[in-house]
C-alpha cells in the first residue's frame, strides 16, 4: 500500500457558514479523529486528496503535515468517509482516521476477477456478487486489491470468500461462507 504526503491546515471556525466560505476559497472541511485522541477540524485541498486517491486507491495511507502543529508531524491517516458533490463529483468533506501503525485496522478492499471462466463458452453466466471484502491487517500491509484467478471455473462452480488468496498477515472479516462469484 502506498503512503503519500498531504499538507493540511487546522481550522477554528466550524459550522455551515464557515464550511461554505472554506469551499468558496477552494478548500474542503475535514475531520481527523482516532483512538485515544480528540478530533481535529482541518481544511484540505480537495484536488490534491482526489489525485492521491485516484492514483493509490481509497485505502492509501496519508502522511499528514498539519500546519501549525509540529507535535502532530508523524500522523498517518486513512480516509474513512468521503462526501462528494452530487453533480460535480468533487470532494466536499472528508473524515480521516489517524492510525497506529502497530495496530491492525479493518478496511474494505476491492476484489478483482482475473481471466475468463471456461464455463462462459458453454453458456454459463458469471455473477460477481461481492465486489469488496472486509480485511483486518496492519496499515502498511493493506493490499490494493485481492486478485482472483477465475479461468478454471466451469458451469455451476462457485467461489466463496474463504477461497480468496490472502497476503501474509491479512485476515478476513467478511463471513467466510459468502459467495464471491458463480
Amino acid at each position: 500500500m502506498s503512503e503519500t504526503a498531504l499538507i493540511v491546515e487546522t481550522r477554528e471556525a466550524v459550522g455551515k457558514g464557515a464550511n461554505r466560505k472554506l469551499r468558496s476559497a477552494g478548500k474542503a472541511p475535514a475531520v481527523l479523529y482516532g483512538r485515544g485522541r480528540d478530533s481535529l477540524a482541518l481544511a484540505i485541498d480537495p484536488r490534491a486528496l482526489d489525485r492521491i486517491l485516484r492514483a493509490g486507491g481509497i485505502n492509501t495511507l496519508l502522511d499528514l503535515s498539519i500546519e501549525g502543529h509540529p507535535e502532530l508531524t508523524d500522523t498517518v491517516a486513512l480516509v474513512k468517509e468521503l462526501q462528494r458533490h452530487p453533480l460535480r463529483g468533487d470532494i466536499v468533506h472528508a473524515d480521516l482516521y489517524a492510525v497506529d501503525l502497530t495496530r491492525a485496522v479493518t478496511v474494505d478492499v476491492p476484489v478483482h476477477l482475473v481471466g475468463k471462466p471456461r464455463g462462459l463458452d458453454f453458456g454459463g453466466i458469471l455473477e460477481h456478487t461481492l465486489r469488496e471484502v472486509a480485511l483486518e491487517c496492519l496499515p502498511r500491509s493493506i493490499p490494493e486489491a485481492i486478485e482472483v484467478e477465475i479461468s478454471h471455473l466451469e458451469v455451476g462452480d462457485v467461489l466463496h470468500v474463504r477461497d480468496l488468496p490472502l497476503p501474509e498477515g491479512v485476515s478476513l472479516v467478511t463471513e467466510a461462507g459468502e459467495k464471491k462469484a458463480d
